[in-house]
């Protein structure tokens, strides 16, 4: 069985950056889509972006394009989210997850790591 753990998470300012990390343990997921999620206080889980097994196509919401960017480490199991310029409305758990299917649907992805706290403000 696989488990995920999540770090890098912070409280920022607004216009800071931040890596976060997410490892995965118990098998490997070279082979699987992952992706990031977010739940900002009071609001729905929301897709933030996600990639192929080998690295490729990267898709990101609207609302974060051209300021995160997502990647991978196959080898070393990690999965990582760049997020620059960021703003209060970033502020959220982040959470990491492995899927099958390229979709921003959280409903196809089948295992979640426990989440890492994002706090941007002034």
């Amino acid at each position: 069985q696989m488990q995920l753990e999540e770090s890098g998470g912070g409280s920022v300012q607004p216009g800071d950056s931040l890596k976060l990390s997410c490892v995965a343990s118990g098998r490997p997921y070279s082979r699987s889509v992952l992706a990031w999620f977010r739940q900002g206080p009071g609001k729905d889980r929301e897709f933030v972006a996600l990639i192929r097994p080998h690295g490729g196509s990267p898709f990101y919401a609207n609302s974060v394009k051209g300021r995160f960017t997502i990647s991978r480490d196959n080898p070393k199991n990690t999965l990582y989210l760049q997020m620059n310029d960021l703003k209060p409305e970033d502020t959220a758990v982040y959470y990491c997850a492995v899927g099958s299917e390229y979709t921003s649907d959280r409903s196809a992805y089948d295992t979640w790591g426990q989440g890492t706290q994002v706090t941007v403000a002034s």
